[in-house]
C-alpha cells in the first residue's frame, strides 16, 4: 500500500495467517504532507489539512497517513501475507486531507498540501503491484522504521525517493543530511536539478485538486448515481474495508465513494463495545482477496443503485469482475436484496456460487447441498401430471406407475390474511372462497393436466410439527422441485401473471427454486403491471352452489340438466370407479355424479355397522377414473337422479364413454337399468370382449353351454339398395373398409380446418399419453395428420393406432401422436371408415391362396369408388355385396369365378337367388381349374390336410 509521496508499507510472507506489515519511508527525501484527524481523547491535538488550500470539507481520505509512508506486502502463501510500513528516508512530501475527529469540536478539518496527491499518484502508479527490495537505515522508538525501496529485486532497481525528488513532487529533508553519504548527496542534487527545471512542487502555480466525499457534498446520492445511467466511470480503489465493501475515487471529478458490491456479501469484521473488531470466518481471507487485487488499481465502477443511502455497485479490472471471483472462490455468498440491480447477469452470480459450493471451499467448507441424498434418477425425472392439489403442488406419475406429490418451489399460492374474510355464517371453501385461488388452480390444470413435466428437485422441505398455539399446522415431508413443459417454468408463469407469489428466505436458507432470481423477476413484472394478486381492482368472486347431497335443489336442477343434453364439466373429485364430483362452469355449481348402466366394485366404507370392506377391483376402478377423467374437462348427459339427490347419467370424454370403458377394462358389468339406454348394445358389447378376456371381475367365468335354438327367418324378398361408397383399406382376412361419398366433402372439410388449426398451433412434442381406447391425431407417413384410435401400447415407441377415417392401422412413437383437438372429434363428425366383408364369400384358410384372392381385391378395387348393399349382418360387421360403378358387375362373383375364393351357403330363402348364381360361378371356376380348385375339388377327402374346410 502507499501511504504518500515517499511511504510504502510492505507485507512479509505469510506462515499460518495474516503476515506482519513495515512501513519504509525513502531516505533524504519530503513530500507533501498528507491531513492528520486530532488523536481522540486528547484535546490539545489538531487536525491538520494536506498542504494545499482547498474546501477541507471535500478533502478526505480515509484511513491514509503522512504521504511519505508506504506499506510493502509479502508473497501470499496460504493466506494473507504480512504487511510492513517502510517510511523513504530523508525526503518528505506533501500531507494530504484529514477530516476533523467527530464528536470533538476543537478539531478541524485539514485540506490537502500542495502537490500530496501528485507524489502518491506518481508513487502509486510506479509501485502497487511490483515486486520491491527495501533496506531499513533507521527504526524510531515508537517502531516506525525509515528505509530506501528499489523497484526489483535488488539494489539495482528504480530508486523510488530518488525518483519523487527527481519529479519534484518530494522535498529532501536537508537537516540531517551528512556530506559522506552519497545517497544524501546524489537527493540533493536531484534536488537541485527539479528547482532548475521547474518540476512538480517548484513549477510555477498548480498541483492543486478537489477531493470530495460523496457522503458530505451530495444532497441525494441516488440522484448522482442515476445521473451517470449505469455506464462504466474510472476509479481508484482507495480502501477496503472488507471483501465486498470498498472506498472507491471516482475519476475525473475526484469523489470519494463508499460501494458496496451490487448482489454479494463476504464475512465482515464485527466491532465490538470496546472497540475492537473481531472478524467473521475467513473475513480476513476475503478482505486480502480484493485488497490484493483492487486496493489503489485503476478499475472501472458501474454504479448501479442506491438504496436507503448505501450505493451499490459492480467493479471491473482488465483481469476480470472481482464479484464473481468472490463467489467462485467461496470468499462471499450472494445475496438476494441486491441481486436484482446487478447488471451483469445474476444468473453468473449463482453459477459461480454453484460451482464454490460444490468444490466445497471456504465458507461452503461444511457445505450440503438440498439434494445431496437424491440418486440423479430421483432428482430429475419426466413424469405425467394427474392432478392439481393447489396452486403450488401437484400430483406426477411417475414411469414406475407410482404417484408421487410435488410442491412448487418457493412460491406461495394465495392465500387469506387473518380470519377477517371469513363467512362464519358458512362452509369456507379455500378454492372458491380466497381471492385467486380458483383462476391459479384453473391455470395449472389447464397448462398441465394429462401432460408430461419435466421435474427437477431442488430441496427436500422436512416434516413440520403444529405449533401449541394451532396458528400454524403441521406439514408433512415435502419434495419441492422446478417444474418445466416445453420450456416454460410453471412457477414463473404463474408468478408472472399475479396468481402466486415468492417466498423470502433467510440469508443463511439455500433451500430454494434453483431459478429463484427468475421468480423474483416475474414478480416484479406483475407487481409493475398491476396483475392478480397485485391488482388494485375488484377481487373476483366465485358463487358457486354445492347442491351435493341436497335433494330439494337437485329436483328443481333435474330438469333442467335434463332438457340441456350434453353439458360441461370439470371433474373436481373422484370418489369412485363410477362415482364422481363434477363442477359445472355454466350453472356454477357443484354436484354429485354417478355413472348410468353399469355395476362398479364399490370401496370401503363406514357403514353403521362398521366398516365394509371393499369389493374387489374397487381400488383399480377408481385409480382407472382417475386417469381418465380427474380434473379433466368432460361432457355428461343426465338421466336421473337417486333418492340421495345425485344425478345418474352418462359421462363423456374425448370420444370415450366412461361407463363403456369401464365395462371394456372389465373393472365394471352392465347394470340391467342400461336395457332401455341408447348405449346398452355397445355396453353388451364391450362386457362381451372383457368376458373373453377373463381378467379382473371375468377372471374366474366360466362361460354356460348355449342351448341350440331353432331359429326363424322370415321370409322376404331381397332389397337391393345400392349406395356409393369409396374403398380405403383391405385387410389380409378379405375385409375391407369404405367411406360414404354422401359424407365425403364434410371430411375434406374437417380434414383442411383441423390442419389450419394444427399448423398454427403445432402440438407439443411428447406431451401427449396414449392410452389404449384414447382419440388422438397421428403423423402419417406423409407428414399429414389423420383423426385416430389408440388400439394397443406396448412402449412409448410402439403405440398401435388406427386410423378412423380410412380404415389403415399403424404402429408409432408416441411423439407422432397428439391430442385430438375438441372442435374435431368424433362428436363432430363420426369415424367415416366403415368396416365389412363380402357376403356368400368363404375365404381359403390357405395363407397363399388367400393373399391371391387380396392381392386381387386391392388391384381392382382399393381407392375406388364402387356400389354397396348390405346383405345380411354379421358377428363382427355387415356382409355385402359390392359392385364396379361402371359395369356393375359384383366384385364377389368375380372372385367366385377366378377360383380365388369359395361360396359360404346361406339358408335364406329371399337369398337363395344370389346363393344360386354364386354356386354356378364356382362350379364354372372347378371345371376350368382356376386357382384354387387347379388340383380339383379338394374338400372331399383331404380338406383338413390341406388346411381347407366346408
Amino acid at each position: 500500500q502507499v501511504l504518500s509521496g515517499c511511504a510504502v508499507i510492505v507485507r512479509g510472507q505469510p506462515r499460518g495467517g495474516p503476515p506482519p506489515e513495515r512501513q519504509i519511508n525513502l531516505s533524504n527525501i519530503r513530500a507533501g504532507a498528507l491531513a492528520r484527524r486530532a488523536v481522540q481523547g486528547q484535546p490539545d491535538t489538531k487536525d491538520t489539512p494536506d498542504e494545499v488550500n482547498i474546501n477541507p470539507a471535500q478533502s478526505f481520505f480515509f484511513f491514509i497517513l503522512e504521504k511519505y509512508f508506504s506499506y510493502l506486502r509479502g508473497q501470499p502463501r496460504g493466506g494473507p501475507p504480512p504487511e510492513r510500513q517502510i517510511n523513504l528516508s530523508n525526503i518528505r512530501a506533501g500531507a494530504l486531507a484529514r477530516r476533523a475527529v467527530q464528536g470533538q469540536p476543537d478539531t478541524k478539518d485539514t485540506p490537502d498540501e500542495p502537490w500530496a496527491f501528485q507524489a502518491r499518484e506518481f508513487l502509486r502508479k510506479k509501485v502497487i503491484g511490483k515486486e520491491v527490495y527495501f533496506t531499513v537505515e533507521n527504526k524510531t522508538p515508537q517502531g516506525r522504521e525509515y528505509g530506501i525501496v528499489f523497484l526489483g529485486k535488488d539494489t539495482s532497481g528504480e530508486n523510488i525517493a530518488e525518483s519523487l525528488v527527481a519529479e519534484g513532487l518530494a522535498t529532501v529533508r536537508r537537516e540531517g543530511i551528512r556530506g559522506n553519504n552519497p545517497d544524501q548527496v546524489r537527493l540533493c542534487d536531484l534536488e537541485d536539478q527539479a528547482k532548475a527545471a521547474k518540476k512538480g512542487q517548484w513549477s510555477e502555480g498548480g498541483g492543486s485538486h478537489t477531493i470530495r466525499d460523496l457522503k458530505y457534498t451530495i444532497e441525494n446520492p441516488r440522484n448522482f448515481v442515476d445521473s451517470l445511467h449505469q455506464k462504466p466511470v474510472n476509479a481508484i480503489i482507495e480502501h477496503v474495508r472488507d471483501g465486498s465493501m470498498l472506498r472507491a475515487l471516482l475519476l475525473p471529478d475526484y469523489y470519494l465513494v463508499t460501494v458496496m458490491l451490487s448482489g454479494i456479501k463476504c464475512p465482515t469484521f464485527k466491532r465490538e463495545a470496546d472497540g475492537s473488531e473481531t472478524p467473521e470466518p475467513f473475513a480476513a481471507e476475503a478482505k486480502f482477496f480484493t485488497e490484493s487485487r483492487l486496493l489503489q488499481r485503476d478499475v472501472q465502477i458501474i454504479l448501479e443503485s442506491c438504496p436507503n443511502q448505501v450505493i451499490l455497485g459492480t467493479i471491473l479490472h482488465p483481469n476480470g469482475n472481482i464479484t464473481e471471483l468472490l463467489l467462485k472462490e467461496g470468499f462471499a455468498r450472494c445475496v438476494d436484496w441486491s441481486m436484482a440491480v446487478y447488471t451483469q447477469g445474476a444468473e453468473k452470480l449463482r453459477a459461480a456460487e454453484r460451482s464454490a459450493k460444490e468444490r466445497k471451499v471456504r465458507i461452503w467448507k461444511d457445505y450440503v447441498a438440498p439434494t445431496a441424498n437424491l440418486d440423479q434418477k430421483d432428482r430429475q425425472f419426466v413424469a405425467k401430471v394427474m392432478q392439481v392439489v393447489n396452486a403450488d403442488a401437484i400430483v406426477v406419475k411417475l414411469n414406475s406407475g407410482d404417484y408421487k406429490t410435488i410442491h412448487l418451489s418457493s412460491i406461495r399460492p394465495p392465500r387469506l390474511e387473518g380470519e377477517k374474510n371469513k363467512d362464519k355464517d358458512k362452509r369456507f371453501r379455500p378454492l372458491y372462497d380466497i381471492p385467486y385461488m380458483f383462476e391459479a388452480r384453473e391455470f395449472l390444470r389447464k397448462k398441465l393436466i394429462g401432460k408430461k413435466v419435466n421435474v427437477m428437485v431442488d430441496y427436500i422441505r422436512a416434516a413440520t410439527s403444529a405449533m401449541e398455539t394451532g396458528s400454524i399446522p403441521a406439514f408433512p415431508e415435502r419434495t419441492c422441485a422446478t417444474v418445466t413443459i416445453g420450456g416454460i417454468n410453471i412457477a414463473e408463469a404463474l408468478v408472472s401473471k399475479g396468481l402466486a407469489t415468492v417466498i423470502r428466505y433467510r440469508q443463511d436458507d439455500d433451500q430454494r427454486s434453483s431459478h429463484y432470481d427468475e421468480l423474483l423477476a416475474a414478480e416484479a413484472r406483475a407487481i409493475k403491471n398491476g396483475k392478480g394478486l397485485h391488482s388494485k381492482k375488484e377481487v373476483p368472486i366465485h358463487r358457486v352452489a354445492d347442491i351435493s347431497g341436497e335433494t330439494q335443489k337437485a329436483k328443481q336442477f333435474l330438469p333442467f340438466l335434463q332438457r340441456a343434453g350434453r353439458s360441461e364439466a370439470v371433474v373436481e373429485y373422484v370418489f369412485s370407479g363410477s362415482r364422481l364430483k363434477l363442477y359445472m362452469p355454466k350453472e356454477t355449481c357443484l354436484i354429485t355424479f354417478l355413472l348410468a348402466g353399469i355395476e362398479c366394485p364399490r370401496g370401503s366404507r363406514n357403514m353403521p355397522g362398521g366398516m365394509q370392506v371393499a369389493e374387489p377391483y374397487s381400488e383399480e376402478a377408481a385409480i382407472f377414473t382417475k386417469e381418465l377423467v380427474l380434473q379433466r374437462e368432460v361432457e355428461v348427459e343426465v338421466e336421473s337422479m337417486d333418492k340421495a339427490g345425485n344425478f345418474i347419467g352418462w359421462l363423456h370424454i374425448e370420444g370415450v364413454n366412461l361407463s363403456v370403458a369401464l365395462v371394456d377394462n372389465a373393472l365394471s358389468k352392465v347394470h340391467f337399468t342400461a336395457e332401455r339406454s341408447s348405449y346398452y348394445k355397445t355396453l353388451l358389447s364391450a362386457e362381451e370382449t372383457a368376458r373373453q378376456s377373463k381378467e379382473k371381475l371375468w377372471a374366474n367365468y366360466e362361460e354356460k353351454p348355449k342351448e341350440e335354438v331353432a331359429q326363424l327367418t322370415e321370409e322376404k324378398e331381397r332389397v337391393a339398395k345400392y349406395r356409393a361408397v369409396y374403398v380405403t383399406e383391405i385387410t389380409d382376412g378379405l375385409h375391407f373398409y369404405a367411406q360414404d361419398v354422401e359424407t365425403g366433402t364434410k371430411l375434406e372439410s374437417l380434414m383442411e380446418s383441423m390442419r389450419g388449426e394444427i399448423a398454427a398451433q403445432p402440438p407439443v412434442e411428447g406431451s401427449f399419453a396414449p392410452r389404449r381406447g384414447d382419440f388422438c391425431i397421428a403423423k402419417f407417413a406423409d407428414g399429414e395428420w389423420y383423426r385416430a384410435r389408440v388400439e394397443k401400447v406396448e412402449s412409448p415407441a410402439k403405440v398401435h393406432v388406427f386410423y378412423i377415417d380410412y380404415g389403415n392401422r399403424e404402429i408409432l412413437s408416441s411423439t407422432r401422436l397428439a391430442a385430438l383437438p375438441p372442435a374435431f372429434s368424433t362428436r363432430t363428425l363420426p369415424p367415416q371408415a366403415t368396416e365389412y366383408t363380402f357376403a356368400f364369400i368363404q375365404v381359403p384358410q390357405d395363407e397363399d391362396a388367400r393373399t391371391d384372392a387380396v392381392d386381387s381385391m386391392v388391384r381392382d378395387i382399393q381407392n375406388t369408388q364402387c356400389l354397396l348393399n348390405v346383405e345380411y349382418s354379421g358377428a363382427v360387421c355387415p356382409h355385402v355385396t359390392l359392385q364396379f360403378t361402371d359395369s356393375k358387375d359384383d366384385v364377389g362373383l368375380g372372385l367366385v369365378k377366378e377360383g380365388l375364393v369359395m361360396v359360404d351357403v346361406r339358408k335364406e330363402k329371399h337369398l337363395q337367388k344370389m346363393v344360386t348364381e354364386y354356386l354356378n360361378g364356382q362350379e364354372s371356376a372347378k371345371s376350368a381349374r382356376l386357382n384354387i380348385w387347379r388340383y380339383g375339388d379338394f374338400r372331399d377327402d383331404d380338406a383338413d390336410e390341406f388346411g381347407y374346410r366346408r
